[in-house]
């Protein structure tokens, strides 16, 4: 079983780049680095498990090798056949043609075994073409059934864990390393079983022609497996730092190709560059490293074949001097020498593979050993049947446990409420919002629906409730019309024009080379941020939700914009319940109950005249905000007063 745990900041290694979750400080289920595969035995016999669903493919392959490698190990045993008879024919003039000038021997003994030595290598080859094939198709649905679990997985865990693990890290488990169980799969598992086979057939052949010279041969199969355990443990642990590695240097890669326009803003291109190249030297001595143990093992493997060959010619010209074996088995004996020791120089060869596969698949399995979110309920809801009630009872939450964020938050908000949130930065905002929706659960008390806890729902039912319009927005690529109707995908093309004019969208998107069929490009970076805004506004919209969560949705526009959608908020927000996250206090004067939060908490509670009237923490923030800024100009803000609800 992998472990996870939480890094402590005096513990933790230094982080490149943004680190989001620190930045917003969300801490997550971490996986550690992974130095070697922690128990490299455990992981094997974890994936061996895994094929259990393709054990019948995996038996097929397996007799198809072994029989396809018996073919190649019975040709040299029928061919001493042949070198004997040409031995024989030499040493007594014996003429092998056709009669009369020759004993015929060529067409009739010689020709034969040749054409059999010739059928039994094509059968090699036929067989070991089929097992290749099996090992494609059972490596491709292995990675199939993989990506989907680990997937589903993903689909499972917590929002901290994405909040503390670099998307990176996130993608090369799904894409590299899995991709590296595939290469091992198809290849490294077909010579291995070939290898095996080999090895045991080749003895057995040895053993029958001259069991003394078989012993010799025997003798460097220890040598090899020692020397070449020796090398291969030491790999591993290079290997394994070096997936590890590839992952940080994708991880940066990602983050500073997303960011790149905040790069180039606060000039911290040099900066990145040079993280990149020291993440890129640490790699760079992994794979130094793990390269040159690899390819250590070949030329030891050489070596020791060598000394066993010269052994085996040395050994096998002094038996046949002696009348105790033919020139034909010395020569099967130098045949059944090279396939002795090519096994393993071919499993050598893929050590390097086999000990990133391992590494790679203990990284998987780390995913499918992560904490799932708690079991979801079964009660059923849609948006028609909501009302709009919302009760929070003695909720408590924190990120970690040493540090509580919410301690005892009470909260009744009547369907239709328009309910403001402000505080200063860390105050439990967003993170109040994010319990409503449960991408967090809360660690004590209940947050109600309609008088239900919304732990009863599924959270895809609970999640139908809401709409969504942030700050930061998000499109995908895809026409305009499919953006806007993300939320409700039935939607029809006139629900999609109405709801984009309801935004105020509909105008720039008739201005659009193609309209609503316009095709967004990567990160909508082919329209202004408030074009992006107004269209996450339009998907809000469309979806027509019970409950609506508004975090700065107006922070991105201009002033004449932002008239329009403060006329679409009122409109959408007319007769539901809406929560507003709210940093400029002057665009929430009119909502009809503000909540002021503190370190987690509800410090105060009214209408904008009450608070300010307490001169409490409210009044401060408020006059924090307009320093130096008249009554007047205080009144007049264009965007506070249209927010007030009819």
């Amino acid at each position: 079983m992998s472990e996870f745990e939480k890094v402590s900041s005096n513990q933790q290694p230094q982080q490149q780049g943004l680190d989001l979750g620190r930045a917003l400080g969300v801490g997550g289920p971490e996986i550690k680095e992974v130095d070697k595969a922690e128990n490299f035995k455990a992981t094997v016999i974890r994936l061996v498990k895994y094929l259990k669903p393709q054990y019948p493919m995996l038996i097929a392959m397996i007799l198809i090798a072994a029989i396809g490698a018996w073919f190649a190990i019975w040709v040299p045993d029928i061919m001493k056949k042949v070198t004997n008879a040409l031995v024989d024919s030499i040493q007594y003039f014996v003429d092998i043609r056709r009669p009369p000038q020759g004993n015929g021997q060529l067409y009739t003994y010689i020709a034969p075994v040749l054409w059999t030595c010739a059928i039994l290598y094509v059968l090699n080859a036929l067989f070991q073409f089929t097992s290749g094939l099996i090992a494609a198709s059972m490596s491709q649905r292995v990675v199939r059934r993989m990506r989907t679990d680990v997937k589903l997985k993903l689909d499972k865990v917590p929002l901290s864990y994405f909040d503390g693990t670099p998307l990176g890290d996130v993608l090369s488990r799904f894409t590299i390393d899995i991709e590296m169980i595939s290469l091992t799969l198809q290849d490294s598992i077909n010579q291995i079983i070939t290898g095996v086979m080999t090895v045991a057939g080749v003895f057995v052949m040895m053993v029958r022609i001259d069991w003394l010279l078989a012993i010799i041969a025997l003798v460097s199969l220890p040598i090899l497996l020692v020397v070449s355990s020796v090398i291969v443990k030491r790999s591993q642990i290079e290997f394994a730092r070096q997936q590890k590695r590839i992952g940080e240097l994708n991880g940066h890669i990602e983050e500073m190709y997303t960011g790149h326009r905040v790069i180039k803003l606060y000039g911290h291109e040099e900066e990145s560059i040079l993280t990149y190249e020291q993440i890129n030297k640490e790699l760079k001595k992994a794979t130094r490293r793990s390269q040159f143990l690899a390819g250590v093992i070949l030329p030891s493997i050489k070596f020791i074949d060598n000394l066993v060959y010269v052994g085996i010619c040395v050994g096998g010209g002094i038996r046949a001097g002696t009348g105790l074996v033919t020139i034909g088995d010395i020569q099967a004996l130098l045949s059944y020498t090279r396939q002795f020791a090519q096994p393993i120089e071919n499993i050598s060869n893929i050590a390097n593979t086999i000990q990133s596969s391992i590494a790679a698949a203990e990284r998987v399995f780390q995913v499918f050993d992560l904490k799932e979110m708690t079991e979801e309920g079964n009660r059923r809801i849609c948006v028609e049947d909501c009302i709009g009630t919302v009760d929070i009872e003695h909720v408590a939450f924190s990120y970690t446990r040493e540090k509580p964020l919410i301690t005892d938050l009470s909260l009744h908000v009547n369907a239709g409420d328009s309910i403001a949130i402000v505080g200063p930065t860390g105050a439990g905002k967003t993170t109040l919002v994010n319990l409503l929706m449960r991408f967090y659960d809360i660690d004590s008390g209940r947050i109600l629906i309609d008088g239900v806890d919304i732990n009863e729902y599924s959270r895809n039912d609970l999640r139908s409730l809401y709409g969504m319009v942030l700050q930061d927005t998000w499109l995908f690529n895809g026409t305009v019309a499919e953006n806007i109707a993300y939320g409700n995908p039935n939607a029809t093309r006139e629900e999609i024009i109405q709801a984009a004019k309801e935004a105020y969208a509909d105008q720039f998107i008739q201005t659009m080379e193609h309209g609503y069929d316009t095709v967004l490009k990567e990160d909508a970076a082919n329209i202004s941020a408030g074009q992006k805004q107004l269209l996450t506004i339009a998907r809000a919209i469309l979806k027509k939700p019970r409950i609506i969560i508004l975090d700065e949705a107006t922070s991105s526009v201009d002033t004449r914009t932002e008239k329009y959608i403060q006329s679409a908020m009122l409109a959408m927000t007319e007769g539901k319940t809406n929560f507003v996250i709210a940093h400029r206090l002057s665009t929430i004067k009119h909502a009809q109950v503000i909540l002021v939060m503190n370190h987690g908490d509800v410090v105060e509670q009214g209408n904008h005249e009450t608070l300010m009237a307490k001169k409490g923490f409210y009044y401060e923030l408020y006059n924090s905000q307009f320093a130096g800024v008249t009554d007047d100009n205080k009144d007049d803000d264009t965007a506070g007063s249209r927010f007030i609800q009819s």
